[in-house]
Order: structure tokens, then C-alpha cells, then sequence
């Protein structure tokens, strides 16, 4: 016969739990976004002979067959009009170091590539210099998702180089850090029996 656990019991080992939220305003979903750390995706492309693009947290990866990833844009953007006709966008995995450059792709669009190292691939996706990673990629579809458009970009080649990535959590930038697994501790793969 098995042994049921208790509410008691569960109540004893359940640690501290989060609380109601008072209201589902914009202000309550930002802070609670942003207790979920993502990394910095730069979107960026040539349209006019120059570098346009913006700073994205919101980049999942999406299929291997095809390649594809999503990233998240707001409706009200004047960036992403600019960039979803391009042929080709460069999508940039930020280094732990480039708070700056995400940073400056937040800021007026006349000004952000004044001091960011970038260049232009095959059928004009731009790449920012110090990135983890490079994508190339085309854009196959983008879903209406409230106030944003999900797009889905399948990705035509890559270039990666062993870094840490930047980190965006509670409202600002992180590094991440290593832990050594703690003797007796279960790990991903690992089994107790």
C-alpha cells in the first residue's frame, strides 16, 4: 500500500511562493516579464546603403527542420516596417560586454550605430562585431500576437564563437555565472534510483 503525502507535508517543503498580482496593468506585467532573463538579440539590416536596426529580448528558437527562430516586435515600432522587406536580416546574439550596444539600439535611430562595430553579409543582413552569434535569416511569416507580431525567420547560415552571452533580468543587464554541481545533487540525465 502506498503512503499518501499530506497538505502539512507539502506545506512544510514548498519555500516561499509568489503572491497575487493586485492588477494585470502594463507596470504588474512588465515586473513580472521581467523576472524570466533572456539574452539580447540585435535585428538589424541595410536599407538606404546604411545599417538600420533595434535590440530584441524576446528570441526563441523555433524548429531545426527548417531552421527557424521567432523574435517578438511591438506594432508601434518604426524600426520593423524599415527591416521586414529586407532580403536578408542579421540577427546578432550580444555579448556579456555589449550592454552599451544594446543600449544604443534603444536610443534614437539617427545615432545607433555611431559607435557600434557592424558589417554587411551577402544580400544585406548587417552583423554587429563582439556578437556570440550571427544569423542570417528570412523572414517566413509573421503572426499577430496583442500588441506585437511574432515573426518567424528561418535561418539561411550562422556563425558562433565560444562567449557568454549578454543577459537582460529584472530591468538590466547581467553576466552569467557558473556552478559546479554540489556533490549528491540530481542533475539533467541523472537518476535518484
Amino acid at each position: 500500500m502506498r503512503s499518501q503525502q499530506t497538505a502539512s507535508h507539502w506545506a512544510v517543503d514548498r519555500g516561499p511562493q509568489p503572491g497575487p498580482a493586485a492588477a494585470l496593468d502594463a507596470r504588474t506585467l512588465r515586473e513580472a516579464f521581467s523576472c524570466f532573463p533572456s539574452g539580447v538579440i540585435a535585428v538589424c539590416g541595410l536599407t538606404d546603403g546604411g545599417p538600420t536596426g533595434m535590440a530584441v529580448s524576446s528570441f526563441t528558437s523555433v524548429s531545426l527542420e527548417p531552421p527557424m527562430v521567432s523574435v517578438c516586435m511591438q506594432l508601434s515600432s518604426k524600426t520593423w516596417p524599415r527591416l521586414r522587406d529586407l532580403p536578408r536580416l542579421g540577427l546578432s546574439v550580444l555579448g556579456e560586454d555589449q550592454g552599451s550596444v544594446c543600449s544604443a539600439l534603444a536610443g534614437p535611430e539617427n545615432d545607433r550605430f555611431t559607435e557600434v562595430g557592424w558589417e554587411a553579409g551577402e544580400d544585406g543582413p548587417v552583423f554587429l562585431h563582439g556578437a556570440v552569434t550571427w544569423y542570417s535569416c528570412t523572414l517566413r511569416a509573421e503572426v499577430p500576437a496583442g500588441d506585437h507580431c511574432i515573426a518567424l525567420l528561418e535561418i539561411d547560415r550562422l556563425w558562433s564563437r565560444p562567449a557568454e552571452p549578454l543577459v537582460f533580468h529584472g530591468s538590466r543587464f547581467r553576466r552569467l555565472e557558473s556552478h559546479e554541481p554540489t556533490a549528491g545533487l540530481v542533475t539533467a540525465g541523472s537518476s535518484t534510483s
